[in-house]
């Protein structure tokens, strides 16, 4: 007999069907909707919501600060016990921002990036800038369970924060296969960082279905980027390696794209699992591929 889990673990990895089911909807509604459902706190629906998540995904909270939780909102925005996550101390490292599976990564060739493999964009249409942009990139994909939050990579300054309005595709592999510059079609923030050597850093959170509401907590944590539609924000705010930037309400993606000068570590891959904290790429020669 087939279990709820297999099921869904079937649904999964049939592509067409993950993508009709998590895209051919209305994303915009299903994603006001689950923000409103995940934050209901009446214990029934909290219980049986974190039941039903617990029993239908690998969801592992050994490592949450608490082990009860007010809502389902509430356990996706968990943070973590003292030390969970251990930062890299090497000053030649760039850590990973976030917990997420890596996705496309290498250099930025001729402008383009790649999505995934075989669909590039431009970079420029990423970040909605004139000025060329070069460097090594690496895509960090946040999924559902993971901790959501997201930290400095490296001991930097925020310099200035752009939000750009979109639409709320999945941001999953079936998503990228079928949706051309998705990331440039998202909801997303542009942040960027300067070094203490002067170069910059961004780093591009990209929103997706369910998603769209990032909090930046360098910013007011209260901040809804929405409410004002699309501007910048300047700031000269400094960050240590590993410092709190803020959170996803649920999952998705973020950018990466260091300056010339870093390469990727050498077990940064696709498919990767890897942690906040974990070395990501590091100063030195070599091909960032």
């Amino acid at each position: 007999m087939m279990t709820l889990r297999s099921i869904i673990d079937a649904a999964v990895r049939n592509d067409d069907l993950n993508f009709l089911l998590t895209n051919r909807i209305p994303r915009r509604l299903a994603t006001r909707f689950f923000g409103w459902f995940s934050k209901i706190e009446q214990p029934l629906v909290r219980d049986l919501s974190l039941f039903l998540w617990r029993r239908t995904s690998d969801l592992d909270l050994r490592d949450a600060a608490k082990d009860r939780f007010r809502s389902l909102h509430d356990c996706f925005i968990r943070r973590l016990r003292e030390g969970a996550r251990p930062i890299d101390a090497d000053p030649d490292i760039l850590v990973s921002p976030c917990d997420a599976i890596v996705g496309a990564r290498g250099v930025v060739t001729d402008g383009q990036m790649l999505q995934i493999k075989g669909s590039a964009y431009p970079l420029r249409e990423l970040l909605r800038a004139d000025q060329p942009e070069a460097g090594t990139y690496v895509t960090l994909r946040l999924t559902a369970t993971m901790y959501h939050h997201f930290h400095a990579p490296y001991d930097c300054r925020v310099e200035s924060t752009t939000y750009i309005p979109g639409d709320t595709w999945n941001v999953n592999p079936p998503a990228l296969k079928r949706v051309e510059r998705l990331f440039c079609q998202n909801e997303r923030a542009v942040i960027r960082l300067r070094l203490p050597s002067g170069d910059p850093l961004i780093l591009v959170p990209v929103a997706a279905i369910l998603v769209a509401s990032l909090r930046l907590s360098y910013l007011d944590p209260a901040l809804d980027l929405r409410t004002d539609g699309p501007r910048t924000i300047g700031s000269d705010i400094p960050l240590a390696k590993g410092a709190p930037m803020g959170w996803f309400q649920h999952g998705s993606t973020i950018v990466v794209l260091a300056p010339p000068g870093f390469v990727l570590c050498d077990n940064v891959r696709d498919g990767l699992v890897i942690r906040m904290g974990q070395p990501l790429m590091r100063r030195g020669t070599g091909v960032a591929l």
